[in-house]
C-alpha cells in the first residue's frame, strides 16, 4: 500500500505550483471503458473520474457595463488546478442578452452577452440595436476564443465539455425569443425559429424548421472541425432544453458521432437533464455516451448506484440550481457517478442571496479530495457497492481493494467473509485533510472498524497486502 501522507504533501506542493506552471498529460481522448463502463478511460486503460467547477461566463462575457473587466480565463484555469479540479463545462448563451431577475440573486441586472457564434454584418440593425447576424457566416472571435480556452484548460490537465447549445435561456429568460439570432428580426436570412407562432420559439430546439436544423449542424461542424485535434474535449448537445427537444438532441448526437467517424479522434457525447418538461429516462434512452439528471430518483441525497448503462456526471445545476454540499460530493463518487459543481463564482453574474457564504469551499475541497483518491487507488477495478459495508457506501474490488465512506456514523462493519489473508487499512478525514494509518485487519470473516478521529464523513481505505 502506498503512504498517503506523502501523497497529501505532495498534493499539497504541487497544488501551489500548478498556479504558476501549466502542466499536460492527456493520453488521447477520452471514451467509454469496456471494462467499467461507469468511468472514462484513455489510451492509457486507467479510469478517469472527472470532476470541478463551471460557470456561466467562462467562454463568452456576460457584462452589465462595458467598463467592467472581462472574465479572467486564466485565473480560472490556474485556480481549478490549484483545486485539483480536471472537469468544466464550458458554457454557451444563443440569447444576445441575459436579464437575471427570473433567478435568485440581490440585484437583477441586464447583462450584454458577447462574443457570439455567428457574424454581425447587417445590412440593418436588430432589436437590440446592433447590426443584424448573418447566420450563413461565423464570428471568428467566437471560435478563436473556443480554440484558446481549450487549450489553455489542457495544458492545466483540465477536460472541457463544450455546450454546443443552451435552452434554458429560450425558455425562461425575459423576452427571450426576442433576443435570438433566429429571430427574423435579428438576421437577413429570414430565418423564423418561432414554427408555430406563439413568441416562444421553443422550436429552435426541435426538428420543426428543417432550415433552422442545417444552419445548426453546419455550427456543429465548425465546432468539431476545429476542436478535433483536442484530447481534452467532450460535447454537450444543449443546458436544459425543454421537453420537445428530445428528438432534436438524439439527433444531433448521432449527427456529431457520425461525422467524427471520418476525423482522426473521436470525443464523448452527453445529453443533460431537459428542463422542463424532460425525465431522466430520455437521457438514458438517448445515443448520448455521458448524462446528467435531475433529482428523480435520490440523485441529491442517496445517489443510485451507476450501473454502466451512461457514465453519469452529476451536476448541481440539475440537481439544485444553485446547491449541494460536500456529503453529496461524497455520496456520489461512492456510487460511481462524477460530481461537478454549478459555481458561483466571484458572483458577478449571478449573486445568491439564499446561500450560505461558507457553502461552497467545503463542496469544492471535497470534489478535489476524491478526485486524489480516484487517481490514487486502481478504480478502473473497484464498482459501487450497497452490501459490503454497514454505511452503504464503497468502491470495491471485491477481495483485493474496498475504499468505504462513513455518512453518518463513526464505526463501519465491512464484510470480508471467505476472503483470505491480510489487509492494511488507511483512514482519511476530508475536514482535516489528513490521513492516518490503521492497523492490519485479518479476512475470513466480518470486521468491525472505528474511526480513530472519532467523527464521521470519513473515508476508509483497505488493501490487499
Amino acid at each position: 500500500m502506498k503512504p498517503l501522507i506523502p501523497l497529501l504533501l505532495i498534493f499539497l506542493l504541487t497544488s501551489s505550483l500548478y498556479a504558476q506552471v501549466p502542466t499536460k498529460g492527456m493520453h488521447g481522448p477520452l471514451r467509454v471503458s469496456e471494462h467499467n463502463p461507469r468511468y472514462f478511460t484513455d489510451d492509457r486503460g486507467d479510469a478517469i473520474y472527472l470532476t470541478g467547477s463551471h460557470t456561466w461566463n467562462n467562454l463568452v462575457e456576460m457584462k452589465s457595463a462595458d467598463s467592467q473587466p472581462d472574465f479572467d480565463y486564466i485565473a480560472y484555469v490556474k485556480w481549478m488546478k490549484k483545486s485539483n479540479f480536471n472537469f468544466m463545462r464550458l458554457w454557451a448563451w444563443e440569447l444576445l442578452n441575459w436579464e437575471t431577475g427570473r433567478n435568485p440573486i440581490n440585484n437583477p441586472q441586464n447583462l450584454t452577452v458577447y462574443p457570439h457564434r455567428w457574424a454581425r454584418t447587417g445590412p440593418g440593425n436588430a432589436i437590440d440595436g446592433k447590426p443584424k447576424f448573418d447566420v450563413t457566416k461565423f464570428n471568428e472571435v467566437y471560435f478563436k476564443r473556443l480554440i484558446e480556452r481549450i487549450e489553455m484548460a489542457g495544458e492545466y490537465g483540465i477536460y472541457v465539455s463544450i455546450m454546443l447549445f443552451e435552452g434554458w435561456g429560450i425558455q425562461f429568460a425575459p423576452k427571450a425569443y426576442e433576443n435570438h439570432p433566429f429571430h427574423p428580426a435579428n438576421n437577413i436570412n429570414g430565418i423564423v425559429g418561432d414554427v408555430d407562432g406563439d413568441g416562444k420559439g421553443l422550436e429552435i430546439q426541435s426538428l420543426a424548421n428543417s432550415d433552422v436544423t442545417a444552419i445548426q449542424k453546419e455550427y456543429v461542424k465548425r465546432v468539431i472541425n476545429l476542436v478535433n485535434e483536442f484530447d481534452n474535449v467532450l460535447y454537450e448537445i444543449s443546458n436544459e432544453s425543454p421537453g420537445l427537444s428530445t428528438d432534436w438532441q438524439y439527433e444531433m448526437v448521432n449527427f456529431i458521432k457520425e461525422y467524427e467517424q471520418n476525423l482522426p479522434k473521436q470525443h464523448p457525447v452527453g445529453m443533460t437533464f431537459q428542463q422542463k418538461g424532460g425525465n431522466n429516462q430520455n437521457l438514458f434512452d438517448s445515443p448520448a455516451d455521458w448524462i446528467s439528471p435531475n433529482k428523480e430518483g435520490g440523485y441529491r441525497d442517496n445517489p443510485p448506484i451507476g450501473d454502466g448503462r451512461k457514465i453519469i456526471i452529476s451536476d448541481t445545476d440539475h440537481l439544485w440550481g444553485l446547491g449541494g454540499n460536500e456529503s453529496w460530493v461524497w455520496k456520489s463518487f461512492f456510487r460511481g457517478l462524477n460530481p461537478i459543481l454549478m459555481d458561483t463564482d466571484d458572483g458577478k453574474v449571478l449573486a445568491p442571496k439564499s446561500l450560505d457564504p461558507d457553502w461552497v469551499d467545503p463542496l469544492r475541497k471535497s470534489m478535489g479530495y476524491t478526485l486524489l483518491l480516484a487517481n490514487r487507488i486502481d478504480l478502473i477495478s473497484m464498482k459501487p457497492d450497497t452490501t459490503l459495508v454497514s454505511s452503504a457506501y464503497c468502491l470495491a474490488n471485491k477481495g483485493t481493494e474496498y475504499l468505504i465512506y462513513l455518512p453518518e456514523d463513526k464505526t463501519v462493519e465491512v464484510d470480508l467473509s471467505g476472503i483470505t489473508g491480510d489487509f492494511t487499512s488507511e483512514w482519511f478525514n476530508p475536514q482535516l485533510g489528513e490521513f492516518i494509518e490503521g492497523e492490519t485487519i485479518e479476512g475470513g470473516d466480518r470486521i468491525s472498524m472505528t474511526s480513530p478521529s472519532g467523527g464521521v464523513n470519513v473515508i476508509l481505505h483497505l488493501l490487499k497486502k
